[in-house]
């Protein structure tokens, strides 16, 4: 018990204890070397260069995004420069048939799931064919709403188990989410019935502009997990084989009736929080992105690869005209979508709509028609 000698209680060994339970785990320093062997993964020479092309594919994705948004080509984006290790680390140990709940800045685990980019690209415009999955694909739309995917995975979560299913739904928020009362409400349910759940927070150090420790006292915001009664457990987000271990152990936990897991991923978007207006320059300071450049996602892992002899310049360039031109087919799909109409827009309000509604659509109807 932590009390004093006196029968007072002491409040700072409690806090301590708390802390020294959530250490950080990593396999890959930020120089490509190996840390912790025992959490190695047990990838083949073929995935590890799958994981790292993956990542490659991502950063060129962000750039090219990027730049189709200045150029008034996207609508909504979420850059995800600096990320790539937490989204495709943990992706890469889903299965095909687990469920992804991902907020707006995880549109490339949704793509490595299996939705086609041009889709993504008619979501990011806010066009309604955006949402229309591939029947293979268990996924729900990006969240726009902090948090409220949470409680959304904790439903899933649920199913999964009612129906005996040996998968998981895997969801992503980030710092700010945390500090959301949906996030509480998600973990606590699933804990509660011990869903198939993996729940992420990628912790990148800011909720927009608001820095990670204006939002909570906790050391950690995997220690949150204690409050619900489910595993925490914190790792090294720009460190692809760490996130990808834990996210498979935390798998094979929950598929075997023991219930969810909650993941931190320590990370950082080198961007902005959107390219709708966002001025990192204001509250980030280039002492920081400097340090965090250093801890760069794919530098680590190329150096690793390279120093098996799986990967090269060659290899890296193969990989990038490769998804700049599978980028250029599918914005060229996109740009051949059919124009959306405001007697479309209503139509999408209502299954049966409703005579006012109704009404609407046969005036817009009558003046698209002219």
């Amino acid at each position: 018990m932590a009390t004093k000698k006196n029968n007072t209680v002491d409040f700072e060994a409690l806090l301590e204890n708390i802390n020294a339970d959530f250490p950080t785990y990593q396999v890959l320093d930020e120089d490509g070397k190996v840390t912790n062997p025992d959490l190695m993964p047990d990838l083949s020479d073929e995935e590890l260069v799958e994981l790292m092309s993956n990542m490659v594919w991502a950063r060129v994705l962000d750039q090219r995004s990027t730049a189709l948004n200045r150029q008034g080509r996207l609508g909504f984006y979420a850059p995800t420069a600096g990320q790539e290790a937490s989204q495709l680390g943990s992706q890469f140990a889903m299965d095909k048939e687990d469920y992804l709940l991902p907020g707006y800045r995880d549109v490339p685990q949704l793509i490595k799931q299996g939705l086609p980019l041009k889709e993504a690209f008619l979501w990011s415009r806010g066009h309604v064919a955006g949402n229309y999955y591939p029947e293979t694909l268990k996924a729900l739309p990006p969240q726009i709403i902090i948090g409220a995917q949470y409680v959304q995975a904790a439903g899933v979560a649920l199913g999964l188990k009612k129906r005996g299913k040996d998968n998981v739904v895997v969801t992503y928020t980030g710092d700010g989410g945390s500090s959301q009362g949906d996030f509480y409400e998600g973990i606590n349910f699933a804990g509660a019935y011990k869903g198939n759940a993996i729940f992420f927070i990628q912790n990148n150090g800011f909720a927009i502009s608001t820095p990670r420790e204006k939002q909570t006292a906790a050391t950690t915001l995997a220690q949150k997990a204690v409050a619900a009664g489910i595993p925490g457990i914190q790792v090294d987000g720009m460190d692809a084989l760490a996130v990808y271990a834990i996210t498979k152990q935390a798998r094979d936990w929950s598929i075997a009736g023991n219930g969810p897991v909650l993941i931190e991923t320590l990370t950082y978007r080198y961007g902005p929080h959107t390219l709708s207006g966002d001025d990192p320059t204001r509250y980030r300071s280039k002492e920081e992105d400097d340090i965090w450049e250093k801890r760069d996602p794919l530098k680590r892992l190329r150096i690793y690869l390279t120093d098996k002899g799986l990967w090269s310049e060659e290899k890296e360039e193969a990989v990038i005209e490769a998804t700049k031109e599978e980028i250029k087919v599918a914005i060229k799909e996109a740009d051949s979508a059919p124009k959306q109409k405001v007697s479309d827009f209503l139509k999408n309000m209502f299954e049966v709509a409703p005579q006012s509604i109704q009404e609407q659509i046969e005036i817009y109807e009558a003046k698209e028609s002219k």
